[in-house]
């Protein structure tokens, strides 16, 4: 596909993941990163990785048109970004944005089978990218611009994300629907110092589809309260085995709560990655919120608007969990652009991230649209729920929980 054709801009976030297979090991992440002992792991994959990769390839895979737009050095990391990404399609490389004298961000994935990931991150050239790196022209002819990681973009952040709100103000005023995830920073950074609630206050506006995670979203906005839950799955986790994740302690309500605010602040569509056990979708009640959500805005507002649902996660063989959110996230984005009801969207989304996650690196495992269609028709198994979703509705025929917002099951 000719890049001047493009329907998605991906940008934001690109680093070069190095992750070595740890099949050989097992147990939880501190009894193997333990100082002075030796290791011995398998062949190491080397990836692209990054919202500009993740998200971007996938679509790409799904057949989805998509421009690059990423900010990299000229060092021999970079020139390993532009080779791993020209090799998918030639014209995927031509949108980078390769920057003299500064260093291309790298990751070291540590991912042990059935634990979750740890990594080691250098931000490199993601921590200069602004809004004056945005060549604008090439976002004419695309429908949608997805923005990803600005948590770990120091100018996207930094002065309560005046640089992210100019740049995303500006991509809306060119008239593309915009799309954001995000990512956790860590605690003790500048990042995590950052003062989140006013950042996207200040965002949000210019936000048609939110895409965060449900932990994510709740240390920006509740950091009390995460602290408090984070609190009590480390509890949890010295009682029973697990990866002392919050999600034990989440539900319905929760997510009612945190989704709402998210809409007041400005969202048009607000999605909550839940790991492994689904994906949470709520959308604004307002059909003119909806209709100015630029080119890729959904055509029948009526079906989209008001509504409120969770698709559980799809039954396969997990190798690797990285890039299982970025691919989720193309596969709700690829639905929207392909003209999808909101259910067919959210179940999309939780299929390609399940195809991902069958790959140990962050795209690989991504089908087809078509193979990914023919997969949810089949008979294909889902994870139980086990959320407390009290006053949820399930529809077992298209396996979605409908919650108590959604005005279509009123």
């Amino acid at each position: 596909m000719a890049i001047e054709q493009a329907q998605v801009v991906v940008a934001g976030h690109i680093c070069l993941d190095i992750i070595p297979s740890l099949d050989a090991l097992a147990g939880r992440l501190e009894a193997i990163l333990v100082p002075g002992k030796l290791n011995i792991v398998g062949p190491a994959t080397i990836a692209t990785g990054g919202a500009v990769s993740n998200t971007g390839l996938a679509l790409h895979r799904l057949g989805i048109s998509t421009r690059l737009m990423g900010k990299i050095g000229d060092d021999q990391f970079g020139s390993a970004v532009l080779e791993i990404v020209g090799a998918r399609d030639a014209a995927l490389a031509d949108g980078m944005i390769v920057t003299p004298g500064e260093h291309t961000a790298y990751t070291i994935v540590i991912s042990p089978p059935g634990v979750d990931r740890a990594f080691l991150h250098y931000p490199g050239a993601n921590d200069t990218f602004g809004a004056d790196d945005v060549d604008y022209q090439r976002l004419r002819g695309a429908r949608l611009f997805h923005f990803g990681y600005p948590p770990i973009m120091r100018r996207m952040f930094i002065d309560a994300g005046d640089e992210l709100e100019k740049l995303l103000r500006g991509v809306k005023e060119a008239g593309l629907t915009v799309s954001l995830d995000m990512v956790k920073p860590d605690p003790a950074s500048e990042a995590g110092r950052a003062d989140w609630p006013t950042l996207l206050a200040k965002v949000l506006p210019s936000v048609d589809i939110f895409l965060p995670s449900l932990d994510e979203i709740l240390f920006m906005l509740d950091r009390p309260k995460f602290e408090r839950m984070s609190q009590q799955a480390v509890r949890l986790r010295s009682r029973q085995a697990g990866d002392g994740d919050i999600m034990p302690f989440v539900d319905g309500e929760l997510l009612g709560e945190i989704s709402q605010r998210l809409i007041d602040l400005g969202a048009a569509v607000v999605v909550l990655k839940l790991g492994s056990s689904g994906l949470y979708v709520r959308i604004t009640t307002d059909r003119s919120r909806l209709t100015a959500a630029g080119a890729a805005a959904p055509s029948d507002t009526d079906a989209w608007a008001g509504r409120e649902m969770l698709a559980p996660c799809f039954k396969v063989d997990v190798v690797g969990a990285t890039g299982s959110g970025d691919c989720a996230i193309a596969g709700f984005l690829a639905g929207l652009l392909h003209g999808q009801s909101p259910e067919e969207a959210t179940i999309t989304a939780v299929a390609v991230g399940a195809c991902n996650v069958e790959r140990p690196d962050a795209t690989s495992g991504v089908r087809t649209w078509e193979q990914v269609q023919e997969r949810i028709n089949s008979d294909w198994q889902r994870h139980k729920v086990t959320l407390n979703l009290a006053g949820w509705r399930a529809d077992t025929k298209k396996g979605v929980w409908f919650g108590p917002n959604d005005t279509a099951t009123k």
